[in-house]
């Protein structure tokens, strides 16, 4: 069983097209809380990044930001978080939103989160990290990326058990059940040629 303290979630500066994507983020907020999980994240106040923030602060769990100097401006720098860290540069950023969690979640967000969730997920196929990654499929949203992933497996570009380490639900208890639950795989190999 993996000690899961903190979550990092990745997610959208923005809102998206449909309010069940900022529903999805308050109850995952909601999970976190009664499981006394506190969350990392980005550290802006607008679109997802802020609801899950917000719910998680008013819920009275803890709530870590990271922002790089650049961004802290332009996406809102949340001034009212448990702690608010600001970086240098997004690597630096990313980094130490990986050192301050026990594990990552992706919620629907842009290329940014899919940059940050695809980063983490090979970090664990490379061995650089044993904590557990997810995606938070909130109304279908992942469903196309999914079927792709499927297809990079079928296509023999990655291996079963680095296709197995993402893991996929649409309820967050559920999800979280999941993490907590969570055995690292014993990797049958490092990264290989056909991995990459």
């Amino acid at each position: 069983m993996t000690a899961i303290n903190s979550i990092c979630i990745y997610c959208g500066s923005s809102s998206g097209r449909l309010e069940l994507y900022a529903s999805a983020a308050s109850a995952l907020a909601d999970a976190l809380v009664s499981r006394n999980i506190r969350l990392v994240y980005g550290g802006a106040s607008i679109g997802i990044m802020g609801r899950v923030a917000d719910q998680v602060l008013k819920l009275g769990g803890e709530v870590v930001g990271v922002i790089p100097k650049a961004l802290s401006h332009k996406e809102i720098a949340h001034q009212h978080l448990t702690e608010l860290h600001i970086t240098e540069s997004m690597h630096e950023r990313k980094m130490l939103m990986a050192e301050l969690a026990d594990g990552f979640i992706a919620l629907p967000g842009g290329i940014g989160t899919l940059e940050e969730l695809f980063e983490i997920w090979t970090w664990a196929q490379l061995g650089f990290h044993q904590k557990p990654c997810g995606l938070l499929n909130v109304a279908g949203y992942y469903d196309s990326l999914i079927q792709f992933l499927d297809h990079v497996l079928a296509e023999q570009f990655v291996k079963q058990e680095t296709h197995d380490l993402l893991m996929v639900d649409s309820n967050p208890d559920a999800l979280l059940d999941r993490y907590i639950n969570y055995q690292p795989p014993a990797m049958k190999h490092w990264v290989g040629k056909d991995d990459t």
